[in-house]
């Protein structure tokens, strides 16, 4: 049994928050510059030129990349021979709180939805856990902006709608995001599990590496022409046309009810955020 103290976990995120929000990955830089070479429209060129060149003032002038420093998504991998000392959930809050603080980070998350009172450091943050073999401690932070987010939608589809349901929700959410989620998207796809469940696997979708595909040949097959048909769209780099409105779609499955067909689209910005540690 492996143990770790739970400042350990709080300085770390606080890191992770003020580098994700300055760094783009450096996957989602390669498929900007890629989709640049692609494009022919000269609107679309300017604004990819304009968003890489955005990417590299934030990295070499530690600011942040975008204005809206989103709602930090906290993804723990926590192996079942690990003791943390310390309270795990306060440890999270407490990296995020600093991180947003000290990296001067907008604060964006309201106490209450309805009574919108800002809690001013930005907290509370979403966790989301998993336990794993092994002794180790994995961390992803992911900064979520809501311009993006609120474009996201989940169905509980009849299984008699089957893939062709399945194809027109997502490309029907995709078209129906528009400019409003500051395309090019990276967009992450959950079919399967439950309502929740589905949410859940579509926004760990948004976690793999551009270019990567679901290990399945069917769902691989499909990510490729759901990225195709989504780029025919003529939505373009933040809506002004052109042939880049995705730069990936993942989709990540789980088993379901015999009565269901969920599925859950969550849309991600050009920006794409997140930054991974193991302690």
């Amino acid at each position: 049994m492996r143990t770790i103290l739970s400042s350990q976990i709080t300085e770390n995120i606080s890191e992770m928050c003020i580098s994700a929000n300055y760094n783009i990955p450096a996957d989602v830089i390669c498929a900007l510059k890629k989709a640049r070479q692609s494009e022919e429209w000269p609107i679309a060129q300017s604004v990819l030129d304009d968003i890489l060149k955005n990417d590299e003032m934030a990295a070499n002038e530690n600011l942040p990349a975008c204005q809206d420093t989103g709602m930090a998504l906290v993804f723990l991998a926590i192996g079942q021979d690990l003791h943390i000392q310390g309270d795990l959930t306060e440890a999270v809050q407490e990296g995020v709180r600093r991180g947003y603080r000290d990296g001067y980070l907008r604060k964006s998350v309201v106490s209450d939805p309805l009574e919108r009172v800002n809690t001013n450091d930005n907290t509370p943050a979403l966790i989301y856990t998993e336990i794993v073999p092994g002794d180790r401690l994995g961390i992803t932070v992911a900064p979520k902006g809501f311009g993006c987010e609120n474009m996201s939608r989940l169905a509980m589809l009849k299984p008699s709608q089957g893939e062709d349901g399945i194809r027109k929700f997502i490309l029907e959410t995709i078209c129906l995001a528009g400019p409003n989620a500051c395309p090019p998207l990276v967009v992450g796809v959950g079919i399967g599990g439950s309502f929740d469940k589905a949410a859940e696997i579509s926004k760990r979708a948004l976690l793999r590496e551009i270019g990567s595909r679901n290990p399945n040949p069917f769902y691989a097959k499909l990510e490729e022409e759901l990225l195709h048909e989504a780029n025919e769209s003529g939505i373009g780099p933040q809506g002004f046309g052109g042939r880049t409105t995705v730069l990936a779609l993942h989709i990540e499955t789980l088993p379901t009810h015999i009565a269901a067909l969920p599925c859950a689209v969550n849309i991600n910005c050009h920006a794409a955020r997140h930054e991974s540690r193991e302690i």
